[in-house]
């Protein structure tokens, strides 16, 4: 489902494979993803837990542990700010350009700021430690870009909070302080797991908009992870939805929500609450489990879960279908 790159293209991953080897069997954590993140664009990837979400973007980062995870197969073809285009599944996970691009091209908002920031260390050294490493500047010029930084993601007072550690700190602003860390080197791509997990419905509000503004501000891309389709609906330009370690549909966000073609992408929404409608809406959930990952399947990996599958889905994986319109759809119906 990956387009060919193009200049507005920044990152265009095709066919990655990132297998984890176990003792007793492989795990298929991300089996054949491709698509494209265009400049100032956000791409939303959305699925159950499990699907291989975040698995992608830590491969993107090159963050997997290796053993027993390992990248086995595709590409990840990376724009730098240089012109410069480079593999990054090539890249070796500690060498020089790869230092580079994590942090200061390229970017990652943790799931969990309370494991992801050090409560060890004050939140401005925190800060100031990547700003150092990528802009090589002084540690009182850092400070003052650090100041900045958290006055730009709206903490009060920040000259105070900067000398203060994590734990002084509620989720909402923690979740702050990573998207601060994030920007603070102003990377081409930010790419958010789960920044609104664990949140009130009003702090996910809050941080949404802030994303949304600093993207702006910053001539960001963003690549959104997410089991919410609220929040996809408020942020993504397009969507791609994963299963099992694939992605079997991609299409423009309002495309999405108003033509979904494959089964799965109807019952993700068909489980969703809607608010405001009048009459009653009765949620239908996806009858069955995920298949796990370890598990050999030859044709589509949603066939046992699905109402409408035929004798060939459950042979023959189904080649992907272009719509039109950016849509396309791996799926036999």
């Amino acid at each position: 489902m990956s387009e060919p790159a193009d200049s507005d293209t920044l990152l265009n991953v095709h066919e990655l494979k990132t297998y984890f080897f176990l003792e007793r069997a492989t795990v298929r954590s991300v089996d054949g993803v491709s698509f494209r993140l265009g400049r100032k664009k956000t791409l939303g990837i959305v699925g159950e837990s499990g699907c291989g979400k975040s698995i992608t973007a830590m491969s993107i980062m090159r963050l997997i542990q290796e053993p027993p995870g390992k990248i086995v197969g595709g590409k990840m073809e990376f724009k730098m700010r240089s012109g410069e285009e480079v593999d990054i599944a090539t890249l070796a996970p500690r060498g020089d350009t790869m230092r580079r691009i994590r942090g200061g091209e390229i970017a990652m908002i943790f799931q969990e700021p309370m494991t992801s920031l050090n409560p060890l260390y004050r939140i401005g050294d925190q800060i100031a430690e990547s700003v150092i490493l990528h802009q090589n500047i002084g540690r009182a010029e850092a400070r003052t870009l650090a100041v900045e930084m958290l006055r730009k993601v709206r903490i009060c007072d920040p000259e105070t909070r900067l000398d203060q550690y994590p734990h002084q700190m509620s989720g909402g602003m923690r979740q702050r302080i990573m998207i601060a860390i994030a920007l603070s080197c102003n990377p081409s791509i930010l790419i958010a797991d789960e920044p609104t997990t664990a949140l009130d419905v009003t702090v996910q509000a809050q941080i949404l908009d802030l994303m949304r503004g600093l993207q702006d501000e910053f001539d960001s891309s963003i690549l959104m992870i997410t089991h919410n389709l609220g929040v996809i609906s408020q942020v993504a330009d397009d969507v791609a939805v994963m299963y099992l370690g694939r992605i079997v549909e991609c299409a423009p966000m309002r495309e999405i929500f108003k033509n979904p073609a494959h089964p799965y992408t109807r019952g993700l929404l068909n489980s969703v609450p809607v608010l405001g409608k009048k009459g009653r809406k009765e949620l239908v959930p996806i009858e069955g489990m995920v298949p796990s990952p370890t598990q050999e399947i030859h044709g589509c990996a949603f066939a046992p879960r699905c109402k409408e599958a035929r004798a060939r889905c459950r042979d023959e994986y189904p080649q992907t279908l272009d719509l039109g319109g950016g849509h396309s759809v791996a799926c036999w119906l």
